[in-house]
């Protein structure tokens, strides 16, 4: 992997969702071109001050993406080949990288791998409607790296590995190893929600791993009133970015927004955690807006969360506007420090209502996080006695 990708700062999007694509009860010709909307909202992710396009499913698929029937063809809801390689272009055209969901756990029920026997004998996780791949069959092996192969001749950068926990890690490090003969900058970002992120990192060779540790401890200190909780997340991520590169979060198309958790005024507070601590970053489309939603029960329960976009950003409301200005100012203020992507960080004290975090970096580098929750809730970040962003 490249070091130009762990200073990357994704803006993650879900293109089903964000594209208004039909999910369910999907009636006649739902066909179109909708991957080109994301071509209007490259300049606002460039302002936003982002340079990277990590994107959820984009394959052909049964209903939300997460069911896929063909790896190597866009879902026709969300356009064809001439859509994605113009996205790409536009992408190449101002520096945004691009990473793509792969799903490689489990595929549609009605995928061709079932009746050829790649997937099938049991269902995944108690979901009827999903197959679980045959990991150690070497049909299944030569399939994803070539479909990974062929997507990185395309133009993207490398590939969220979709629930890569439940994926045996030999499978990873077999697959693995022979798109990097190819593409040795490639980056694979696995996605790991408990256990030893370090230890399965290192057994599938995977680049990084998402942080969910970190995302619990950041809303629920916030919701709880609880620091204590937040300083106790930052040492066990401290331990964990001394040994693989952290994915850090406060949202994604898996979880309630975090100004419905916690309010905006302290999802501002959190996005400053994140943008003060070690990893790779990634904001997820509508937070910087202020986008609410929560998670429901059934074959709705995601919907919330996964909106769509209007269809520029120009149409946006301008009640998130402040959200995005806080958001640039933090997210410029990593990027004036890119040693924080590898920082060591240490929690000075605590409170239940007070936290200050020191971020050190490999070449004398500092910077400290105070924040606070009464009267009302503020942070200050500073370094050498001089204020880098206070709200």
């Amino acid at each position: 992997m490249i070091a130009m990708l762990d200073h990357v700062i994704w803006w993650h999007v879900y293109p089903l969702g964000a594209t208004g694509a039909p999910i369910r009860d999907r009636g006649g010709d739902d066909a179109g071109h909708r991957l080109t909307q994301l071509t209007g909202w490259l300049d606002y992710l460039i302002e936003l001050g982002c340079n990277g396009l990590l994107l959820g499913p984009i394959f052909e698929s049964v209903g939300h993406g997460y069911d896929t029937l063909d790896h190597y063809r866009i879902d026709a809801r969300l356009g064809d080949d001439a859509d994605f390689d113009r996205l790409i272009a536009e992408c190449d055209q101002r520096g945004i990288n691009v990473m793509l969901d792969g799903v490689f756990n489990h595929v549609a029920r009605t995928h061709s791998w079932v009746a050829e026997g790649l997937a099938g004998d049991k269902d995944w996780e108690g979901h009827g409607e999903l197959a679980a791949l045959h990991h150690a069959d070497e049909r299944v092996k030569d399939a994803v790296a070539d479909i990974m192969c062929h997507w990185l001749r395309r133009g993207i950068a490398g590939w969220r590995l979709d629930v890569a926990y439940a994926v045996p890690p030999e499978f990873w490090r077999d697959v693995l190893g022979r798109v990097r003969a190819e593409f040795p900058d490639a980056m694979f970002l696995g996605e790991v929600i408990h256990g030893d992120y370090a230890a399965i990192a290192a057994a599938g060779t995977l680049d990084a791993v998402t942080q969910y540790e970190l995302w619990k401890g950041i809303w629920s200190s916030l919701f709880d009133a609880n620091f204590w909780e937040l300083a106790h997340s930052l040492e066990r991520h401290n331990a964990i970015a001394e040994r693989v590169l952290p994915n850090t979060f406060i949202g994604n198309h898996d979880v309630d927004r975090i100004a419905s958790k916690v309010g905006q005024r302290k999802a501002v507070l959190a996005l400053a955690v994140l943008m003060c601590v070690p990893g790779m970053p990634s904001i997820y489309y509508g937070d910087e807006q202020g986008f609410e939603g929560e998670r429901s029960e059934g074959f709705s329960a995601d919907d919330s969360v996964r909106p769509p976009l209007p269809a520029s950003p120009e149409e946006l409301s301008p009640l998130g506007g402040w959200v995005f200005t806080e958001h640039q100012k933090l997210i410029g203020l990593r990027r004036r420090h890119p040693w924080l992507t590898h920082a060591q960080v240490e929690v000075l004290d605590k409170t239940n209502g007070t936290i200050s975090i020191e971020a050190r970096g490999g070449a004398g580098e500092r910077l400290q996080l105070d924040a606070w929750l009464d009267p009302e809730p503020g942070v200050r970040v500073h370094a050498g006695g001089e204020t880098l962003y206070e709200f």
